[in-house]
């Protein structure tokens, strides 16, 4: 089968021929129906040999939805042809955290070294994605797994975020969402879904400020110098309860700080490598700043029901197999209208 893999860091992934693999005892093989292209994989393949504790080559893709293929001895409760989403981070299965499904925690991360399937282990970026546990997938049911990808982790980080933050989000607050890509626009929806807040939107590019309205947020900011007078002004010089920073840069960081509210919180969601020196009176008295990460398997159920129920779509952007290195350079220049999604499969 063909996959995308990491062959070399500071290189560009290639395609290449793999074996299909055959699943052991308590894995399942999944036929991959779609594999997000997130914003992270840029900076795994950017980053220099030694940082990350993987080994190479690994196949990308850790946004992961499909068909169950065939199962290994022992798995039960699952059946060929069960539409599934795949639990990205993969923990130990045994430590306290990961016993309440929260394995992006898990106790020996440090010992497993390899986060999931498409960051250190083969992801799905292939025809096919073996899953070491059956734990690890949720049931889809009549979500499409090429649409549903992106469930697995652009909305599940916002939404582990914005369940951090929400005794906050009491009726006539407001939440600021700063970079509308992939995360973004999911993280106006699931403040609408999950909240009475007011929900701003900042982006450079007017038509992902565009596409934020589309999706609910009730006004937007363009970035720029105006931008923190123009979010006290919309929030009727409070500022933001939370804000989520789904870009995480020097600049969205040193802003986080000037309008998140007395009391309120930061998630910074982006990992663009951003820094705040922070000293008395960097933030308002009792704010926060937290780097909360992906989410539990529980919370990806939670996710699914309420994209089953209407109440948040992912805008996504197919590509095949052979055009997943186009879609990485749109990525990098901006160039997408949510969520670009590899369909190995068709």
């Amino acid at each position: 089968m063909k996959a995308y893999q990491l062959v070399e860091w500071q290189q560009p992934p290639e395609l290449r021929d793999v074996e299909v693999p055959e699943p052991g005892p308590g894995e399942v093989l999944i036929k991959v129906g779609g594999a997000g292209a997130c914003h992270s994989d840029l900076h795994v393949m950017e980053w220099p040999g030694g940082v990350l504790p993987y080994e190479l080559p690994f196949t990308l893709g850790h946004e992961n939805a499909g068909w169950i293929e065939a199962v290994g001895a022992g798995v039960t409760g699952w059946d060929p042809g069960d539409a599934v989403a795949v639990y990205g981070p993969w923990g130990c299965g045994r430590c306290r955290a990961c016993r309440t499904t929260l394995e992006t925690i898990c106790e020996r991360s440090a010992e497993i070294g390899a986060a999931g399937g498409g960051l250190g282990r083969d992801g799905g970026m292939a025809e096919y994605m073996l899953v070491p546990a059956a734990r690890l997938l949720v049931a889809l049911g009549d979500l499409h797994p090429r649409d549903a990808a992106p469930l697995s982790d652009a909305a599940l980080t916002p939404y582990h975020a914005i369940k951090l933050a929400l005794p906050k989000l009491v009726p006539g607050t407001s939440v600021l969402v700063i970079g509308v890509g992939g995360l973004g626009h999911m993280a106006v929806q699931l403040v609408r879904a999950m909240t009475p807040a007011q929900v701003i939107a900042m982006d450079v590019d007017p038509a992902k400020l565009e596409l934020a309205r589309e999706v609910g947020a009730m006004a937007t900011v363009h970035s720029g110098e105006t931008a923190a007078a123009e979010i006290r002004e919309l929030t009727g010089g409070r500022g933001s309860a939370l804000v989520l920073d789904c870009v995480g840069n020097d600049a969205t960081i040193a802003l986080d700080a000037k309008v998140v509210q007395a009391g309120g919180a930061v998630m910074l969601i982006g990992v663009a490598g951003g820094t705040l020196p922070l000293t008395f009176g960097t933030m308002p008295f009792d704010a926060s700043i937290t780097y909360p990460y992906w989410g539990s398997a529980i919370e990806l159920a939670e996710v699914l029901d309420l994209a089953r129920t209407g109440q948040i779509h992912a805008h996504v952007e197919h590509f095949p197999l052979e055009q997943a290195a186009e879609a990485y350079d749109r990525m990098r220049q901006g160039r997408l209208r949510g969520r670009a999604v590899i369909t190995p499969n068709g």
